[in-house]
């Protein structure tokens, strides 16, 4: 009798086991809240931080599916890097979601001018993240990260005040022409945004070492390493952003960007001038002109647009006139009160001729300036230099005299006078103006010289 109860009390237990499964269940998708009349309120429970699962077959069929320009086919290589932005990184994946709007449409507006591949825009996920203030280690600036160089080759310059890498519109036209005019050079899209990545001549120069291979995978491994993920990351990201929910990458919440329009204000004003004076969010005026490095429009001798908030935008131009006034004033009254300033010293531009035994230390040593600079200032990814290379520095004049003669280039002779080695781009004149008390007249009289020439590794006495 004992038994067959045990038996009816298990069966009743099991009947009862899915019911429990439910509601446990409907507890984690459905939240519920009480109104002030008493009344429950269901709303439905999302899990943000669900992971799905998915196959290399199901990337595969989803990318076949894909209608873009610029096709591919998934490898080993691109389902990693698809993996990474979809599970271990999927923070950073997130973060794009809610910046593409702001910058997306106006990358599509450009590409179909120039008639280009729509999915073009995903390279500059992989160049700044969306981020148009993002700086690499090298000094790349912008949406498209620019070197100096390049950016003065597509008219994107810089100075002090402001920095047209920056600028979302100009640096995305500028990407786009260097992009259009890397494809012609390839026939290859592949090819194309590889040379983007690191420059024409290491494409030139893989196809070479693979013996003359046309595409991005047959010379991928005579690719500099950083270039090697470069396409495959460009390639994940195409899919990611298609497929975003099927990996449930979805934003708690939605992400409006700041509608813009353009207006001339003059120049030689402040944007927190304009906003005292206009009622606009000072952050807002910044974050929609990230090339205005000291938040100021300096006076270049023609006025420069800004964006404003298209909220504003009716009332700054209707009301143009007593606001430009306005600016006005306040530019005067903080001008008269700032003391006077010394005036700015002019830069001197210096090229340098590379020899051999260079290194890009020893010269920036010579010249007072860092490496990072001469990199910068000469586009240069790596430290590697060549023998006749042309560089360019920067100074200004008095650390530039200064600095061309060094102390490490005065020494003494047995006698104990004090000897100068000349070095490349020295003359009689510049050393005369860098060591103190020494004129052209006595460097010539002191070693016996006719002419003004001399050459680099002589010795002149200098005392």
């Amino acid at each position: 009798m004992r038994l067959k109860s045990f038996y009816i009390l298990v069966v009743t237990l099991l009947l009862y086991i899915p019911t429990w499964h439910v509601a446990i269940a409907q507890e984690k998708a459905l939240n519920v809240s009480v109104n002030p009349m008493g009344e429950e309120t269901v709303m439905p429970f999302y899990d943000y931080e669900h992971i799905p699962d998915f196959t290399y077959e199901e990337v595969e069929k989803r990318i076949a599916e894909m209608d873009t320009d610029m096709p591919f086919e998934l490898n080993e290589t691109i389902f990693a890097f698809i993996d990474y932005f979809t599970v271990r990184n999927r923070d950073y994946t997130r973060m794009v979601l809610e910046r593409q709007d702001m910058y997306f449409p106006m990358f599509d507006t450009y590409l179909s001018a120039h008639n280009m591949p729509e999915d073009i825009k995903y390279l500059s996920i992989i160049e700044s993240g969306l981020n148009p203030k993002a700086k690499s280690r090298v000094g790349a600036m912008g949406l498209w990260q620019f070197m100096p160089a390049t950016g003065k080759e597509f008219k994107l310059y810089y100075n002090s005040h402001v920095d047209d890498r920056l600028d979302p519109e100009l640096s995305t036209e500028a990407a786009i022409r260097y992009l259009k005019a890397l494809n012609r050079r390839y026939d290859n899209w592949e090819l194309a945004l590889a040379a983007y990545n690191c420059g024409p001549g290491n494409v030139n120069k893989a196809i070479r070492r693979s013996g003359g291979k046309r595409t991005f995978w047959e010379i991928y491994r005579y690719l500099p390493r950083e270039t090697r993920s470069y396409i495959p990351q460009f390639q994940a990201i195409m899919y990611v952003l298609r497929y975003a929910e099927e990996h449930n990458l979805i934003l708690e919440e939605p992400s409006y960007p700041v509608a813009y329009e353009k207006v001339d204000m003059g120049k030689e004003y402040t944007l927190e001038n304009l906003a005292k004076h206009t009622g606009l969010c000072i952050e807002d005026l910044e974050y929609l002109n990230p090339s205005l490095l000291k938040s100021k429009i300096p006076d270049f001798g023609k006025a420069i647009s800004i964006n404003v908030p298209k909220s504003g935008h009716k009332f700054i131009t209707e009301n143009q006139g007593w606001i430009k006034d306005s600016l006005k004033i306040e530019t005067e009254r903080f001008l008269a009160e700032l003391p006077e300033r010394e005036p700015v010293k002019p830069l001197h531009s210096a090229t340098y001729r590379v020899r051999s035994g260079d290194v890009l230390g020893k010269i920036a040593a010579k010249y007072g300036v860092s490496v990072n600079q001469l990199k910068s200032w000469n586009g240069l990814y790596s430290n590697t230099i060549k023998i006749g290379q042309v560089l360019h520095i920067h100074q200004d004049q008095d650390n530039f005299e200064k600095n061309l003669a060094s102390t490490q280039s005065i020494s003494t002779n047995n006698n104990g006078g004090k000897l100068y080695t000349v070095q490349p781009g020295d003359s009689l004149w510049l050393i005369s103006k860098k060591l103190e008390g020494v004129t052209i007249d006595q460097l010539k009289k002191l070693n016996n010289l006719n002419n003004n020439q001399i050459k680099p590794g002589q010795k002149l006495i200098i005392g």
